[in-house]
């Protein structure tokens, strides 16, 4: 018998079992209000997700354009063919058909459309013609995407500064990669329901988050001069059977670059493709080796010993520090002796009675030398970092190679006359060109570059690149003297064969030899600008390992000669009797 103290007891674990059951269903019955009202259309769209099939919609690459407009990277509708296993009736019909209008081996077809899974790309890039034409077969479990693949309407032109893109539409090289997130876009999604076989429902149709294509890039590049300069520098590289022929132009005013060509070039829309001769059977490293070598942009990757044009730099160096004036007078006997090095001119017989305009048109060692050591080893490194000699252009093209200097505790007297003439150390012509425009154009470093703008699809501005300018790298005093000495370089100086008919040019030659010396091997380069007054534009042309005659003043000037002839017109820059 239970006493009341007991029954009361039981009574009471007996309304603790009941009330925690209440309260258990009224939380599992809250529980499921909850994800049955406020979370219904959270787990609805899980359910969907489970029976919906993604296919991505590929951005169209924003163009890339010149100054005037004209399109020189451009989009090609192609298509992309892929298979998914579970919806395929007729395996066998369209491993055939595959194969006969892609160009396939049934093997490679068949182990895709025999694959379990969701979907099995087939080939991409297939022309819009054969993509349309297997549409029209309406072959069940067979997809056919439009996409986009990358055309270059001018081949070879400017193929080392545009660059190219990948097989996912990716800048690889060149401005391609430099402007990607500009030209890029953002892909677009088909979203297809099937059942639980993975087999699409047709009567639920397909949902597309539609693609939002790249912005277009407007750059300084001037289609007709790009190819202009490239015609000139190819029949360089024939008439002196040269290993590569370089040509850049530049407005020297903001650092926008017209024309930069580095031949021989390559084909853009078939960049992979290897130089006719070259031996089968390398390695894919040897193959990537050598393509990485036609890539390769000479005007910003690779450096070089600038000879004479260098002398440019250190007259303006010598005029701002005061070590010698357009009226210094010198006596050149066809060479100078530094502590025990005999270092020679050019001219063996020397140049005599000069003063230091005449040593620049003379492109005189000695007197080059001279003004060097007036400045010393601290003063000449002083205005090598002030002019931006030592730091990078900033050129927004990938793969800018630095300046090679002799470290400055290790630069004697022999290093700092060698540097004073252009040799013993290396820059890119780029670096040359710059600081050349720099001392011309009132002192002001600008900063080299081809992006201009990027535009959207409705033709609104999204962004107008801003470059650095630094000032006062020279006065504006040596500035103009500067100006007023190159002009004399190629009205009555060694750069004669520079001059065109008409107009005041402005420039320096030089011929530089490749090291080890004695090897036979030189370079012959020209920098050109005009007017000489007021330069709105520079050129600079490089020949590297020329046969036969190798001076610049006989080899390059005549390249920028030629050019100026053409673009200075073009560019309605007025004759001086006009």
């Amino acid at each position: 018998m239970l006493t009341n103290h007991n029954r009361i007891a039981h009574r009471k674990k007996i309304m603790i079992v009941f009330f925690g059951c209440v309260a258990v269903m009224l939380i599992l019955l809250g529980r499921l209000l909850y994800l049955m009202v406020w979370r219904a259309d959270h787990y609805a769209e899980l359910a969907t997700n489970l029976h919906e099939r993604e296919r991505s919609i590929k951005a169209a690459r924003g163009r890339i354009l010149d100054c005037n407009g004209t399109v020189l990277a451009d989009n090609k509708t192609v298509c992309t063919i892929s298979v998914i296993h579970n919806q395929i009736e007729e395996p066998e019909e369209v491993v055939r058909i595959l194969c006969e209008e892609l160009d396939l081996s049934e093997d490679y077809v068949k182990k895709r459309v025999e694959k379990y899974s969701s979907m099995e790309r087939i080939k991409s890039n297939v022309d819009k013609e054969i993509g349309d034409r297997i549409r029209e077969y309406d072959l069940a479990g067979v997809k056919v995407d439009e996409d986009y693949k990358r055309y270059y309407p001018y081949g070879e032109l400017g193929s080392k500064v545009l660059g190219f893109t990948g097989g996912d539409n990716q800048g690889i090289i060149g401005l391609e990669v430099i402007y990607e997130e500009y030209l890029k876009g953002e892909a677009g999604t088909i979203l297809t329901v099937t059942d639980a076989k993975g087999i699409e429902v047709e009567e639920a149709g397909e949902r597309r988050i539609e693609p939002v294509a790249g912005n277009d890039l407007y750059i300084s590049m001037d289609r007709n001069i790009q190819a202009y300069a490239t015609q000139l520098a190819t029949q360089a590289m024939a008439a002196k059977q040269a290993d590569s022929v370089s040509i850049s132009v530049m407005n020297p005013q903001n650092g926008e670059i017209l024309a930069m060509v580095n031949v021989p070039e390559f084909d853009l829309n078939n960049p992979y493709e290897l130089p006719e001769g070259t031996g089968e059977g390398i390695s894919r490293e040897e193959q990537q080796n050598l393509l990485n070598g036609i890539w390769r942009n000479g005007c910003i990757n690779d450096t070089y010993e600038p000879g004479s044009t260098f002398k440019i730099i250190t007259a303006a160096a010598g005029l701002e520090e005061g070590v010698v004036t357009t009226e210094s007078t010198f006596s050149c006997p066809g060479f100078i002796v530094v502590d025990d090095r005999k270092i020679r001119c050019h001219k063996t017989a020397g140049h005599g009675a000069q003063n230091f305009v005449q040593a620049t048109e003379n492109s005189c060692n000695p007197v080059f030398v001279t003004v060097g050591l007036r400045l010393g080893v601290d003063n000449y490194y002083k205005y090598f970092e002030q002019f931006g000699l030592k730091r990078k252009t900033g050129i927004d093209l990938p793969g800018e190679a630095g300046t090679i200097m002799h470290r400055k505790e290790d630069m004697g007297n022999v290093q700092l006359a060698t540097v004073s003439f252009g040799q013993s150390f290396q820059i890119t012509p780029i670096q040359l060109l710059t600081t050349a425009s720099s001392i011309i154009n009132g002192g002001m470093r600008i900063t080299p570059h081809f992006g201009v703008k990027a535009v959207g699809e409705n033709g609104q501005v999204t962004k107008t690149f801003q470059y650095p300018v630094t000032e006062g790298i020279v006065s504006e005093k040596t500035s103009e003297t500067m100006r007023g000495i190159l002009e004399k370089v190629v009205s009555e100086g060694s750069g004669k064969n520079g001059a065109v008919e008409g107009f005041c040019i402005g420039g320096k030659t030089a011929t530089s030899q490749t090291l080890p010396r004695g090897s036979g091997r030189y370079i012959a380069s020209f920098v050109g600008f005009a007017p000489a007054d007021d330069p709105q534009v520079i050129a600079i042309a490089i020949v590297n390992n020329p046969k036969g005659t190798y001076y610049g003043s006989q080899v390059a000037a005549p390249i920028v000669r030629q050019l100026f002839e053409n673009i200075l017109p073009y560019l309605g820059i007025m004759r001086y009797n006009q």
